[in-house]
């Protein structure tokens, strides 16, 4: 069974509460952390090898050690609970259920930082949750730990809450620090970073919900011993947002020492695939990351399983082309269809492109409806290789990641599945009435291992 961090009190009755948090061991890592020095919980962060969760994947405390300290110029702490990417919905769990798991790890970080005015910018769609942090924040500066003099240390914070207004651009941390200062939410370009002219032009460190929650159990536990729990660079737990064809969807908390497989079809996590489905595909780590089929999924290459961790589905290991991410986990079973789902996902990022890039605005729109005729039977063969030349000119080729993350689903999709592409094209009459579920098509045929 996994070791449970974050969600191991998660079940308690009433833990969304001071009291009940408290009695269960809460704060008890933030009055340990102002005991300490900065730079002691600095080097802990360090020492843990915590990765950022928003998706990225970069190292917590090496971010959090190139934040500019120039004499007399104020530091913010931004929380990105902007969690829009579809599929991943495990930072909405962390503020609904355990919100002084938040702000506890948001009042080490931003002493850490020197912080005395700390932002969590929250998705507009997550609408009922801003109220469960606010009262939270309320309880936490009755207790004497948010406000001036936090417990006579002389650290003085306030934490405030800021709603989105449903953009899902504003999850790029320079288009969310242009939203939160009041203006369009278009990505900056980079350098200056924000680490050094962020918020108001203020050094600033960004990080993700679960990034900052994950501070907690560090300092507990310190950061050797949470850094001995996981395998290699992937270290301590991790959230997963699991969905799709699986018995058991729902927020799962790894260490990212088991088998993509494993976690499908163990009892303890996923629960298998509904009616004795084959698995047909799997997006990993959100929408934005490369879907793989099932038998770069669940077979080995060169003796090596598939591990739910950032090596192993990215990062040069054995599964290529794909990422952890942000741990949002689709399953697609052997009835669905690629070509539809990818048609979904290019819809979402035209919506959702900001418009700055021309590669982006005008090429997301493209690619959705080159998808769309090729879904309802218009489609032609020389659409899939067009397809294929649109995606290579946005990635890489756009301020911020959304041109990215649009391009690669479409390319991992024509990659592995360009068979069922031109399946569309041949039956055209077919596309409309049923899904392409070739019996078999579980086990499709095999791609050659990345060298």
């Amino acid at each position: 069974m996994s070791k449970k961090l974050l969600l191991k009190n998660a079940h308690i009755d009433g833990i969304r509460t001071f009291d009940v948090y408290r009695k269960n061991g809460g704060y008890a890592s933030a009055e340990k952390a102002l005991k300490m020095t900065p730079e002691e919980i600095l080097e802990e962060v360090k020492t843990s090898g915590l990765r950022g969760r928003g998706g990225a994947g970069f190292p917590t405390g090496l971010k959090w050690s190139f934040l500019a300290k120039p004499e007399g110029v104020p530091r913010h702490l931004v929380v990105n609970a902007d969690e829009s990417e579809p599929g991943t919905f495990k930072d909405r769990y962390l503020m609904e259920h355990l919100p002084h798991l938040l702000i506890e790890g948001m009042i080490i970080a931003s002493y850490c930082l020197g912080s005395n005015a700390s932002y969590i910018y929250i998705r507009g769609e997550y609408s009922w949750i801003p109220d469960i942090l606010e009262h939270a924040i309320e309880e936490a500066r009755a207790a004497g730990l948010i406000g001036k003099n936090i417990l006579g240390t002389g650290f003085d914070l306030e934490i405030y809450v800021q709603r989105g207004a449903g953009a899902y651009i504003c999850g790029e941390e320079t288009a969310l620090l242009e939203s939160l200062e009041g203006k369009r939410g278009n990505p900056r370009l980079k350098p200056p970073f924000p680490a050094v002219k962020g918020v108001w032009e203020r050094p600033t460190v960004v990080n993700n919900v679960e990034s900052i929650c994950a501070v907690v159990p560090i300092i507990d536990i310190t950061g050797a011993e949470y850094a001995k729990i996981g395998v290699g660079r992937s270290t301590g737990t991790k959230l997963i947002s699991a969905c799709g064809n699986i018995n058991k969807p729902g927020v799962y908390e790894i260490d990212m020492t088991i088998t993509v497989e494993e976690f499908i079809y163990s009892d303890e996590y996923c629960g298998g695939i509904p009616n004795g489905k084959k698995l047909k595909a799997c997006i990993p780590g959100g929408s934005s990351v490369q879907i793989l089929p099932a038998n770069l999924l669940l077979k080995t290459i060169k003796g090596e399983p598939r591990y739910m961790n950032y090596e192993s589905l990215g990062d040069g290991g054995p599964v290529s082309g794909t990422a952890m991410g942000s741990g949002g986990f689709i399953v697609l079973d052997e009835d669905q269809c690629v070509v539809e789902h990818t048609m979904t996902l290019a819809r979402f990022y035209n919506h959702e492109s900001c418009g700055q890039c021309t590669p982006c605005r005008e090429g997301t729109g493209w690619m959705y409806k080159i998808l769309k005729n090729i879904e309802n039977g218009k489609g032609k063969m020389e659409d899939i290789d067009l397809l294929w030349d649109i995606q290579s000119k946005i990635e890489g080729n756009t301020i911020c990641p959304l041109g990215d993350a649009a391009a690669w689903p479409v390319a991992a999709a024509i990659r592995h599945f360009r068979d069922e592409f031109e399946w569309h094209v041949k039956n055209p009459e077919l596309c409309l009435t049923q899904n392409y579920g070739l019996a078999g098509y579980a086990d499709p045929i095999p791609v050659p291992a990345a060298e």
